[in-house]
């Protein structure tokens, strides 16, 4: 993807006050009238009918909250003796089948699933890595690496050395600790780093890129806004702009995307699932990742931001690009009310 016309893309999007003060809300919320073994009843019979009624896949398991698909998945076991998820890969096929499985997931074991595949099958996504890694809290990498240990009987950070290079490798890695300060901001030092950020933007050597990308990924996300504030006044120049003449290649995407993740995470995700809908001719491992990932999070402030920039809603752009049950299953997960289109 490419991001070079980034800053024009998003810097309308950016607020002065930050996307940590900006109100989040997912498109999936707990359902109040849930029963689980009804749901459970339900779901055998769709699955275990002539053929298979999606409909009622989606109607249920998409508006559900995860924590309560997990407890549907237990009283499944209990009632039916088998593995829900098994069941549904078993009865589904396509991107369908990706979306209802992907949902039965908890969050850390979707990013752990998502990294997994993204590093074992044929090539390194590494806009998934990107994705994955520049957006999640201290919280989230934590958990993900827990259960990627136990799931893959593997370690995330020997896989990430193993699958990556260079400064795209490093930085990866940094990321994958989970280090970053949280809350903190020294006005002092923010002046301190846009220096050091400045000079690794003139220097380009291999000791300025280490002490470029371990600022991006240390400092708390309210120094960094203060990092990026005394950067153009130093320079006179937004740092994405700067990080786009100085550096290329995935190293640069993964800097650019941290830094669209501290200024406006919702406008981030807004802008890669466009380029996923419009530039890579629907890439559905993207859309896909990016709905359920952030359906319980930010989801409806990414509608927000798409509608702003794009002009199209995009629930618009999904059913127009996708169809049958594959698109009814991603427009329940975009969720709202058609007014808002």
């Amino acid at each position: 993807w490419e991001l070079k016309l980034v800053p024009q893309a998003l810097s309308p999007l950016f607020s002065p006050l930050g996307y940590s003060s900006s109100w989040v809300q997912g498109t999936i919320i707990p359902n109040p009238n849930f029963n689980p073994i009804m749901d459970s009843q339900m779901l055998g019979g769709a699955l275990q009918g002539y053929g298979c009624d999606k409909d009622v896949l989606i109607n249920i398991l998409t508006q559900r909250c995860n924590a309560q698909r997990l407890m549907i998945a237990e009283a499944y076991r209990d009632m039916y003796g088998r593995d829900l998820i098994v069941d549904l890969k078993d009865n589904l096929s396509d991107h369908f089948k990706d979306v209802m499985v992907g949902l039965m997931y908890p969050p850390p074991a979707y990013d752990a699933h998502e990294l997994w595949h993204a590093m074992k099958g044929a090539g390194t996504e590494e806009n998934c890595l990107i994705d994955i890694l520049a957006s999640r809290t201290n919280g989230d990498i934590f958990q993900m690496k827990e259960v990627y240990s136990m799931q893959y009987n593997s370690d995330l950070q020997q896989d990430i050395y193993a699958e990556t290079s260079g400064h795209f490798r490093d930085t990866l890695m940094n990321l994958a600790q989970g280090s970053r300060q949280e809350g903190y901001a020294d006005p002092v030092m923010a002046g301190q780093d846009a220096m050091v950020l400045w000079e690794a933007c003139q220097q380009k050597t291999a000791e300025h890129k280490n002490m470029l990308q371990m600022i991006l990924c240390n400092k708390s996300y309210q120094q960094l806004w203060m990092v990026f504030q005394e950067f153009q006044n130093i320079s006179g120049q937004d740092i994405i702009d700067a990080l786009n003449e100085c550096y290329e290649g995935y190293f640069l995407d993964l800097l650019v995307a941290i830094v669209l993740c501290v200024r406006d995470k919702p406008a981030y995700f807004a802008y890669r699932l466009h380029n996923a809908i419009h530039d890579c001719g629907f890439h559905n491992k993207t859309i896909i990742r990016i709905l359920i990932a952030r359906s319980e999070i930010d989801l409806m402030n990414i509608r927000r931001r798409y509608k702003e920039r794009y002009g199209k809603s995009l629930f618009h752009d999904i059913k127009h690009f996708s169809s049958g049950h594959y698109e009814a299953a991603l427009l329940a997960i975009c969720a709202g009310d058609t007014e808002d289109y």
